[in-house]
């Protein structure tokens, strides 16, 4: 085999040859300077770490906490817009009979008028896992409705309280068309 230039391509061999030595001499010399991480700098690391971790799982947990919230009021907003268009349809929103502070109307019942003609499918849960607690007034033809999620502790600890509140653990109530009750801000708990 013959290199263009070069007779019989000796020298041309004869360099590729020489090339992989001094590359592995010079390996040879940078592996004995080569040394593992001191006890101390992983100690650092670790450290670093462990303090990143402390800020960042506090945020995280609180994120969670907040888009609970969120999905829980955007789904109350769906089930209220549903539950408007059956009253404009209507002019009423059922005769339901129950007592707007006393009784509840079952989910069942909500889920027969409302899906699938005005909301495709009516979200059983809210966003913590527990059952919507449905309210409308007494009288013949309901006029007024309450959807109300009993919040991070599951609990319904709906009282005077009303308007926006920085407490995790409060209920969300949506009434008659807005928000009387629900989180907002920095939260607490």
């Amino acid at each position: 085999m013959t290199v263009a230039g070069w007779p019989n391509g000796r020298l041309a061999i004869f360099l590729l040859r020489q090339e992989p030595r001094l590359v592995g001499d010079s390996m040879k010399s940078l592996k004995g300077e080569m040394r593992g991480f001191t006890l101390i700098e992983l100690l650092i690391v670790v450290a670093i770490i462990g303090i990143l971790a402390a800020v960042a799982i506090p945020n995280l947990i609180a994120a969670m906490h907040r888009s609970k919230q969120k999905k829980t009021m955007a789904d109350m907003r769906s089930i209220a817009s549903a539950w408007e268009s059956y009253s404009v349809d209507w002019n009423f929103y059922w005769n339901s009979g129950y007592d707007l502070l006393d009784k509840t109307v079952p989910n069942s019942e909500i889920a027969s008028h409302l899906a699938p003609i005005y909301i495709k499918e009516l979200p059983a849960r809210d966003a913590w896992g527990s059952n919507w607690i449905y309210r409308v007034d007494a009288t013949e033809k309901a006029n007024e409705y309450q959807i109300i999620s009993a919040g991070k502790n599951q609990t319904l600890d709906t009282g005077a309280e009303t308007g926006p509140t920085d407490n995790f653990i409060c209920d969300v109530v949506y009434q008659n068309g807005s928000f009387v009750l629900w989180p907002e801000g920095a939260q607490k708990n």
